[in-house]
């Protein structure tokens, strides 16, 4: 089931929808953190008709979510120019993910700045270069180079192309929040020990309203920035296939080795 047949089980004017995430959209026993925002966010969008464009969301991974669950989510404030709404996904073991999301229009600012430091992106993936993980796993909804990672080697910076292999038609914000956490921690890289890792939460931002990049492929990257104590912080930007930042993100992860 393609991310497109799972937005479709939502209900236009409902306030909780029940949605069946099923294995092949898995991590481990829960569900792909990328997945479990995106459905926050179809939720939140559908409070209300007249939302204007995401400008940020505060995801919390609090526990895990598979198999059925309950998405909610309700207006906390709206005013002339914002609208914050949270919402809340719930599984068999009680709430799994909390989110507050922030819907801006845009205004007239004397600011326009930007230091975000430029990429040197490498081509776009030629077909015979390009892979997908098993079929029972979220990665297999995927597509990347054959070269995808490089772990455990001394780098706290990882970066590839990303692509949902069924992307054609999707709202695009949609889109860039599901593969937009589809990299490992980046405190992989660094490790030396075998361990399991889990995001916590996941802070983004984003830089434009539509977002658009050449056949479905994004740019990701992460950068572990510090790393003790059994929990590491890690910067997160999305490019699209122009180089332009669209997101960036922020995310603090439990390191268990």
């Amino acid at each position: 089931m393609n991310l497109a047949s799972l937005l479709a089980q939502f209900t236009p004017g409902a306030t909780t929808h029940k949605i069946s995430i099923p294995t092949t959209w898995h991590q481990g026993r829960t569900s792909y953190g990328g997945l479990s925002s995106v459905l926050a966010y179809k939720a939140a969008k559908l409070t209300a008709d007249d939302l204007p464009p995401l400008q940020s969301a505060q995801i919390a991974f609090v526990g895990p979510l598979a198999g059925q669950i309950e998405v909610s989510a309700h207006i906390l404030r709206r005013g002339k120019n914002t609208a914050f709404i949270q919402a809340e996904i719930s599984g068999a073991d009680g709430v799994g993910l909390m989110c507050n999301f922030i819907f801006m229009n845009r205004r007239h600012s004397h600011l326009d700045y930007a230091n975000i430091p430029a990429v040197d992106l490498p081509a776009i993936p030629k077909p015979e270069t390009v892979r997908s993980g098993p079929p029972e796993f979220f990665t297999g909804h995927m597509q990347y180079p054959d070269k995808r990672l490089e772990l455990g080697k001394a780098t706290n910076r990882l970066a590839s192309w990303h692509r949902l292999t069924e992307h054609q038609g999707l709202d695009s914000i949609a889109e860039l929040i599901c593969i937009g956490d589809a990299l490992p921690p980046s405190a992989m890289g660094l490790m030396t020990e075998k361990g399991m890792v889990s995001s916590m939460n996941w802070q983004i931002n984003m830089l434009t309203d539509a977002p658009s990049t050449e056949n479905g492929w994004w740019y990701l990257s992460s950068e572990t920035h510090h790393a003790a104590n059994g929990a590491s912080s890690q910067y997160m930007t999305v490019w699209n296939s122009r180089g332009e930042a669209v997101l960036t993100g922020m995310q603090s992860v439990a390191i268990f080795a």
